[in-house]
């Protein structure tokens, strides 16, 4: 019985006629009403349905889902090892050992690991999806269902895809070999006085199945389903219709919170917001969080993504995958180091960034600050029961939960409880079941248990638990939306890239084979979108928003949405009305930033300080005054300041050991010495670097010393009080790279890997180079002091580039500072200048808010 849709028929409505359309036919049919069935798509289409028949008064039908039916009238019986759990993690585990004697796979698995996990997942899948197949269909009729798909598949066994046909095969074989009774097997067995079939958004294999064998009980398929290409033709849809084109993907959530306000607004509730594009529907949780709007979420998300997962990621990480800090951070900045030492993980992540360390191997307590030291020895006593090489999954899994005991709560963190429950850690498996011979019998390595851990994860999906109250806003699936009375439907996402288009089937299987044995196809997947998107057109408002560009490229929009204007008597459909009101805001220009630093100076100067005052005054007052820096970063990869920072390091090593021997060897010594602690690979680069300078430099450094130059001392602290009253406390301070000594003369040398044409630039007016400078200072300026920059560049050569008269240049840097700081210390602003190149990457550009000066 075809149901169509009613001129102006809300969805009350529509329920209503479902009752009384199934009450009069039941009574021409003489079958009792309490005892018939009427089968439901959804199991949230219960609720309205129920509604209905109980406004009719009497008796009502069982109305239920057929899934639901089944699990009523009996659970599914348990699995035993090497049967399907429905556990996609567990059955990984069970394929493993269904391959083990298999020849024909073995080399796949012992030359490309990660492609035989991902054929084990093929495999998973293909046979999760062959049992639910299998047990659509009535009992009697599956031994000849198992059959024909032995012979599809036999029928395949030459051309190309035979590892995928293999494994096929072996799933088949794994579904037929397991002796259970579905649970759905029940209802074949069932005997109400009719059964009715409710179709919307396409047909339902095992409700067809059922009424197909029911014998002499009475039938009735309802279709309530719609055709797309027959709006306003064949039947005038109850919703208003309107569209919204976005230009971005900010734009597309802004419009669609606010689509929804405007639809609670003119009270419409609850609204839908359908997840078909589930990273735009995240930020519109997010901006109708802002706006106070309860939202109940019925799809939930990745619960590898939430904070609990994320933290127990991070633990298992730094304890087997090599100890980054970067990991050992994460976790102990999450709730779960809740009431550690804050101040000595603060430490601790400040040493790290520091001095670069980014490998735990890297860190010595003894050489910490104690609360840092007390926080990383408590880090590493935590983890020591993972601490370890291959063992049972369970026994990891005691190990997990040894490591978590002791820290912050897991379960009161969001997602934690899941998590617990997914990973077995809440829960133990049943005897002589599929999950408890997994966790006894499969053995993993370190890397292995963070793979499944990470894989589990990702498969789980987590639903937050909802506040009390009635949502006003529920976010569904477009599936799931169908026949529910909601005030209004919002689709963001109604383009060709997300509403319409199909993903292939995850399995083993081609499209035709998998319709050949009863799995959904390409088209047919296709056809139950095309059905759920036509049933919107019952919701008194729908309202359908898309973005027109992904990037820079154009995005058409969905073919769906192009069948919807179509059949709109090519009139297309109305705009959404944006009834924002535009708030125009005078622009309130910012003067430039400046600062007062009377009677405010340090207590001492280094090289650096003194640059940042003459690059420009209020970079000085957020730099030095302020004590103000950006963070190091972690970074996994070695930088060439990283470089710089080593190869300093080798060679003052080489020349304090160097005892007249073979330098070249002495050389490489000292940088494998210096490469202790470090990752080798992380810095190969460098070292080839390395090696192509070693060379180089020894042939510079015998040419210095043939003219009677010869090293002296490296990385030299020094200080001294060059300033006369009343700055004559102010301290200079600062590290010579190294002192050189040649006939009498002093040499100060400044190593550097960078361009050697932007310092002779800077040499060219000495005045410019503040680094030399200050170290002539440091030596008291005397005369017969030289300095110079020793380029380390392993392509050109090692250039020494000379700062001449560098005597007479400290003693100019000494007097500029002494007027410069004196009139600070009287009052003098320090202004922010705002000029040159310097401001696009300045750290303090946020705080002197130049890009909202009035004027330069």
């Amino acid at each position: 019985m075809n149901l169509g849709l009613a001129p102006g028929e809300d969805i009350d409505s529509f329920w209503r006629r479902v009752a009384g359309t199934c009450a009069d036919w039941l009574a021409g049919e003489g079958a009792a009403l309490r005892d018939a069935v009427l089968l439901l798509p959804f199991a949230q289409q219960l609720a309205p349905a129920r509604r209905a028949f109980l406004a009719r008064g009497g008796w009502q039908p069982r109305i239920t889902t057929s899934h639901s039916l089944a699990s009523a009238l009996g659970p599914s019986a348990l699995a035993a090892p090497d049967q399907l759990s429905g556990d996609a993690a567990i059955d990984a585990f069970t394929a493993d050992r269904l391959l083990a004697d298999q020849s024909w796979v073995q080399p796949l698995k012992r030359s490309n690991p990660r492609d035989y996990r991902v054929a084990l997942a093929r495999l998973v899948d293909t046979a999760q999806a062959l049992a639910r197949a299998a047990a659509q269909v009535p009992p009697q009729d599956r031994p000849a269902f198992l059959d024909a798909a032995r012979q599809r598949l036999a029928a395949l066994e030459a051309g190309p895809g035979l590892l995928e046909r293999a494994l096929a095969q072996v799933a088949l074989a794994w579904v037929a070999a397991d002796e259970r009774r579905p649970a759905t097997d029940t209802l074949f067995a069932l005997q109400p006085s009719a059964w009715i079939w409710l179709r919307a958004g396409g047909p339902d294999p095992l409700s067809l199945a059922l009424l197909a064998q029911a014998g002499g009980v009475p039938t009735l398929c309802l279709n309530a389903d719609l055709d797309l290409d027959q709006a306003w033709t064949g039947f005038t849809p109850t919703a208003r219709v309107e569209e919204a084109v976005a230009p971005d993907f900010e734009t597309l959530a802004e419009q669609t919170a606010t689509a929804v306000i405007q639809h609670l607004n003119a009270g419409r509730r609850p609204v839908a917001l359908l997840a078909q594009d589930r990273v735009v529907v995240r930020r519109v949780r997010a901006l109708l969080a802002r706006q106070g709007v309860p939202v109940h979420d019925e799809t939930g998300w990745t619960l590898a993504t939430t904070p609990a997962a994320a933290a127990v990621m991070a633990l298992l990480r730094a304890a087997l995958a090599g100890g980054a800090v970067d990991d050992w951070l994460a976790w102990l900045k999450s709730s779960l180091a809740a009431g550690w030492d804050a101040e000595g993980l603060v430490d601790l992540e400040s040493r790290c960034r520091r001095f670069g360390w980014r490998q735990a191997a890297q860190l010595d307590a003894a050489t910490l600050p104690s609360g840092a030291s007390a926080v990383w020895q408590r880090a590493r006593r935590q983890l020591e029961p993972l601490a370890g090489g291959a063992r049972s999954l369970g026994g990891w899994l005691v190990a997990l939960g040894q490591a978590l005991n002791g820290l912050g709560p897991l379960a009161e963190v969001e997602g934690g409880e899941a998590l617990l429950e997914t990973l077995w850690l809440s829960r133990n498996p049943w005897a002589g079941s599929a999950h408890e011979a997994a966790l006894a019998q499969t053995r993993l390595r370190p890397d292995e248990f963070l793979a499944w851990v990470d894989e589990a994860l990702e498969a789980a999906q987590f639903e937050p638990v909802e506040e009390g109250g009635v949502a006003e806003v529920v976010i569904t699936p477009l599936a799931r939306a169908m026949l529910r009375p909601f005030g209004a439907v919002v689709l963001p996402g109604a383009d060709a890239a997300t509403l319409g288009p199909v993903n292939p089937q995850a399995g083993l299987l081609a499209d035709a084979d998998a319709a050949a044995l009863g799995l959904p196809s390409l088209a047919e997947r296709r056809e139950a979108e095309a059905l759920a998107f036509a049933q919107l057109l019952r919701m008194p408002v729908l309202t359908l928003l898309r973005c027109a560009f992904a990037g820079a490229e154009p995005l058409p929009p969905s073919p769906l949405l192009e069948r919807l204007a179509g059949a709109a008597a090519g009139a297309g459909l109305p705009p959404w009305v944006d009834a924002r009101e535009p708030l125009a805001l005078e622009p309130q220009p910012q003067s430039r930033a400046a600062a007062d630093a009377a009677g405010r100076l340090p207590a001492a100067l280094s090289a650096s300080a003194i640059d940042a005052l003459r690059n420009c005054p209020y970079q000085f007052f957020s730099r030095v005054l302020l004590g103000l820096r950006e963070a190091d970063e972690l970074e996994q990869e070695a930088t060439k300041r990283d470089y710089g920072t080593w190869l300093h390091a080798v060679l003052k090593r080489f020349h304090e050991s160097r005892e007249g021997g073979d330098d070249e060897a002495a050389l490489r010594a000292a940088a494998e010495a210096e490469l202790a602690g470090l990752d080798a690979t992380d810095f190969l680069p460098f070292t080839a670097a390395f090696e192509r300078l070693r060379p180089l430099y020894l042939a510079w450094l015998a040419e210095v010393e043939a003219g009677g130059q010869h090293y002296a001392a490296g990385e030299v602290d020094r200080d001294c009080r060059p300033f006369a009253a009343p700055l004559d406390g102010l301290l200079l301070k600062g590290r010579i790279d190294r002192i050189d000594d040649a006939a009498g003369q002093t040499w100060l040398l400044d190593y550097k890997t960078g361009d050697a044409k932007a310092l002779k630039d800077k040499l060219a007016n000495p005045l410019e180079d503040t680094q030399l400078a200050t170290y002539a200072l440091l030596m008291g300026a005397e005369p017969g002091l030289r300095a110079a920059y020793v380029v380390l560049d392993d392509g050109k050569g090692i250039a020494l580039l000379p700062h001449e008269q560098v005597g007479d240049t400290a003693l100019a840097l000494r007097d500029g500072l002494q007027a410069d700081l004196t009139a600070l210390r009287a009052g003098a602003s320090l202004t922010a200048l705002g000029e040159g190149r310097l401001c696009d990457f300045c750290e303090a550009r946020g705080l002197c808010r130049k890009d909202d000066w009035s004027a330069p």
